[in-house]
């Protein structure tokens, strides 16, 4: 299991996507993931990005 963070201008869901695809590329099998975290950032009274914070599971190879 391994801890890491995404961002995004436009949505929760793309901050998501951005983090698993950011995974992906140094991490093989992944398997399954957990929303720890939400939280964002204001600007000029709206939301400037959103944050996520999440848990990554995978299997090793050959199990």
């Amino acid at each position: 299991k391994i801890e890491l963070g995404g961002s995004s201008k436009t949505s929760i869901a793309d901050a998501l996507n951005t983090a698993l695809a950011e995974a992906a590329k140094s991490s093989q099998h992944l398997e399954w993931f957990e929303v720890v975290d939400t939280r964002g950032h204001i600007e000029n009274g709206a939301v400037g990005h959103y944050q996520v914070t999440l848990k990554v599971g995978f299997r090793i190879a050959n199990s």
